[in-house]
């Protein structure tokens, strides 16, 4: 994005911001995608009383399963379901895009999984 058009993003409310469920939960099962068109893993994460919940990630460039395992994570929890391929997402994963692939949102201290983004 340049200049220009940081300009003319188009501003939301408050109202719309808290909308928008972002929580932070804890990896908990990774698989191998390999029906996925583009390389990515198949990610289930806890997000405490939001219970468990699956999504597919394009990370494989930067993160290898036993590196997300364990790892807490940010996610959108009140998406609808999407279908990718035979798998069902219901969470967004959350991160940044650069040129060597996604980096995760990731959080300065561990807060319990379901803590809503202030």
């Amino acid at each position: 994005m340049n200049a220009t058009q940081a300009n003319t993003v188009d501003e939301i409310s408050w109202a719309d911001f808290e909308k928008v469920l972002i929580v932070t939960g804890t990896i908990t099962r990774v698989e191998a995608f390999p029906e996925a068109r583009k390389p990515a893993w198949k990610v289930w994460a806890d997000f405490g009383p939001y219970g468990e919940k699956k999504t597919s990630a394009q990370v494989v460039n930067l993160y290898r399963a036993e590196d997300l395992l364990g790892r807490q994570i940010v996610g959108v929890i009140n998406f609808p379901e999407k279908q990718i391929g035979p798998f069902r997402s219901q969470f967004l994963l959350t991160g940044f895009h650069t040129d060597d692939g996604v980096v995760l949102t990731a959080v300065e201290r561990p807060v319990p999984n379901g803590t809503r983004l202030a």
